[in-house]
């Protein structure tokens, strides 16, 4: 009764509608002549209420496609063909309840990650009367409920977990935030993160992400971020955020109202000039009802976003997807986009008069004041071989650049060539292998030495170039900050020939722009941020990227596979190519029916009935952007391919 409740108070119009249709229906039955007086009273509220919201609607600047509704409403009303004009307003009123049902279909797989989100976590706050290593293999869910009762934990909600707190995730729950392990060992399910499909084994000390579920046993986990700032969170929000944006109904159907109300309004009246009588007028107009144009391309989009979602990629709008079906070009970072962004030392050449080992201590020291992706590979590489941070001071970040510093009494710069040959003269440039970058070094003005690090290229780049080409994108650029010849390494190694390197943000803005629009652009760092929001499209890496990438991006990548970047391109053209096939449908359905009703053969009230058969159509075929072929497996490694297979599963 409650459900019930609920519908008729959202969904008021529709289910008032209905009930004057039964009441219409029943008196005309009976012969009572009030039948026509409640549907002219009914029907004229409709009219009036849908004729405020749709001036309300042209003020906005949207041409108000309600327009044939009212008018065929109006002409039922006046040639007395009273029931067929209670049945358009049953269909007009009742379109947002359709179209609801229709987009939470679509939408299902992001409402599924939303739902997912835990609202609470278990806070330890006496750790030694909980046992963590309780399975439920042989104990239902209210035994375990029991064995924890009053055991030192206590239900918070997850905006109030802090950094540092210990929490326990009972066995088959959602890691709230992003933590520590503090157990053995936990089995955990992180298909939803990764679209990796077999739960995946942490030992003691491993991160545990947000969103990934525990297995069978209950583990003790120590939270290293806020709600706010792990993973999961953030998917979510960009989720949010994404059900927020409409679907760009108005830009697609605009481009058909107008012409379609136009040829309507002409058919029907010259249906009625040629047969003279005004009730043809009225038996056309109720077969040109808009509901095709007004529902299929919503769920149409929302239907391609929630495929998107599904495969990893959450696209912020239906907007979104309909500039990705039109991009014309693409272009990709390097450090963290085709590369994996966790670059190890593969070699040190220190220059004459320092040893190696004295260069990777001021080097790791200085690089402790930078917050490049390369610093870290060094800072831990010096710490494994047990050297110490020596003192330092008076450290500065050159933005794109690198980092200088007093270390123990010495001048020391870190960063690109450019950078140290201000201080240390012209540098020879060493040879280099695709996954290998340079860091260069200078001590007192002179060269101190080179750390080669190597960045391995994600093995599905090229195959994510290939299959971009295949997609009409032909216009394909490697834009990164680091060095030209490394640059020219890596665009050459995944079949990309226009590159350039040592590159700015601004520069960086500069040449998306000059690019064919609209140009797609893929990133992962702050320093991305600026060129994603200048993109046409802007695609953020948000597996591991920085927040201020994904908030700029129109899309995040959710998993470590560049791939879907071609993945997102292929939903985009799908989903578009569906929605206006689905209005297309609408129309031809609705035009061929417009014909027979112009020559008599369609009653108003049959007309109106089966203009509702045209909207489930039209619906019908616009959930088909919920599936769609797979154009990009083909160029991929096996894994890949399969893992994308898995997810349609």
């Amino acid at each position: 009764m409650g459900r019930f409740i609920g519908f008729a108070q959202k969904y008021f119009l529709a289910c008032t509608a209905l009930i004057a249709l039964a009441v219409v229906v029943t008196l005309r039955v009976l012969g009572s002549p009030a039948a026509q007086w409640v549907a002219t009273v009914y029907v004229s509220i409709i009219i009036l209420v849908t004729a405020i919201d749709m001036i309300r609607d042209v003020l906005r600047g949207n041409f108000g496609l309600d327009i044939l509704a009212v008018v065929a409403m109006i002409s039922s009303l006046l040639v007395g063909e009273y029931v067929a004009a209670t049945i358009i307003a049953l269909m007009l009123t009742g379109g947002e309840a359709l179209e609801d049902y229709a987009v939470s279909r679509a939408q299902r797989e992001l409402t599924a990650l939303v739902d997912r989100a835990p609202d609470t976590a278990h806070r330890i706050t006496s750790e030694s009367t909980v046992d963590v290593e309780h399975s439920i293999d042989s104990a239902g869910p209210d035994q375990t409920g029991q064995e924890h009762a009053g055991l030192g934990l206590e239900d918070v909600p997850v905006t109030e977990v802090k950094v540092g707190d210990t929490l326990m995730v009972r066995p088959s729950e959602v890691v709230p935030v992003d933590a520590q392990l503090l157990d053995e060992h936990a089995l955990v399910d992180e298909a939803s993160l990764t679209g990796e499909p077999l739960p995946v084994t942490k030992t003691r000390g491993e991160r545990l992400m947000s969103g990934s579920v525990n297995g069978h046993t209950a583990i003790r986990v120590r939270a290293s971020a806020t709600a706010e700032d792990s993973q999961y969170q953030r998917i979510v929000q960009l989720v949010r955020e994404a059900e927020q944006q409409q679907a760009p109904t108005v830009r697609v159907a605009d481009r058909f109202a107008v012409p379609f109300t136009i040829v309507s309004l002409i058919v029907a009246g010259v249906a009625w000039w040629l047969s003279g009588d005004p009730v043809r007028f009225a038996e056309v107009l109720v077969l040109a009802t808009p509901c095709p144009l007004l529902i299929g391309a919503p769920v149409a989009f929302m239907g391609g976003m929630s495929r998107a979602s599904r495969l990893g990629v959450i696209v912020k709008g239906g907007a979104t997807l309909e500039a990705l079906s039109r991009a014309e070009s693409a272009a990709f970072d390097k450090t963290g986009t085709v590369t994996f962004g966790r670059p190890r030392i593969d070699r040190i050449i220190p220059a004459d008069g320092i040893d190696e080992a004295r260069l990777l201590q001021l080097t790791a020291t200085a690089e402790q004041f930078s917050s490049h992706v390369l610093a870290d590979g060094i800072i831990e590489a010096a710490e494994e071989r047990g050297l110490a941070m020596l003192d330092a001071h008076d450290a500065s970040e050159i933005a794109t650049n690198g980092v200088s510093a007093i270390v123990d009494g010495q001048n020391v710069r870190v960063g690109k060539k450019s950078f140290i040959e201000e201080v240390a003269g012209e540098v020879a440039q060493p040879d280099l292998h695709a996954s290998q970058t340079a860091v260069y070094i200078s001590v007192d003005a002179r060269l101190g030495g080179i750390i080669l690090m190597a960045d391995e290229v994600r093995e599905e780049a090229a195959g994510t170039i290939t299959a971009l080409t295949e997609l009409g994108i032909s216009d394909i650029a490697l834009l990164t900050g680091d060095n030209q010849a490394t640059a020219d390494s890596v665009g050459q190694h995944i079949g990309v020939s226009a590159i350039a390197g040592d590159l700015l943000p601004e520069d960086k803005v500069r040449r998306i722009t000059q690019m064919q629009q609209p140009a797609l652009m893929v990133g992962d760092g702050i320093n991305d941020a600026p060129v994603l929001a200048a993109a046409g499209v802007g695609v953020a890496m948000g597996a591991r990227g920085a927040s201020a990438a994904s908030e700029s991006a129109d899309a995040v990548i959710t998993r470590e596979d560049i791939s879907l970047v071609a993945r997102a391109v292929d939903v985009g053209k799908w989903t578009y190519q569906v929605a206006i096939t689905a209005i297309l449908i609408g129309i031809a359905l609705s035009l061929g029916l417009m014909g027979f009703a112009a020559f008599g053969f369609i009653p108003a009230t049959v007309g109106a009935l089966l203009q509702e058969v045209v909207d489930l159509a039209c619906i019908l075929y616009a959930l088909r952007a919920l599936g769609g072929p797979d154009r990009v497996s083909r160029f991929l490694p096996q894994r890949n391919a399969a893992n994308h297979d898995r997810a349609l599963i």
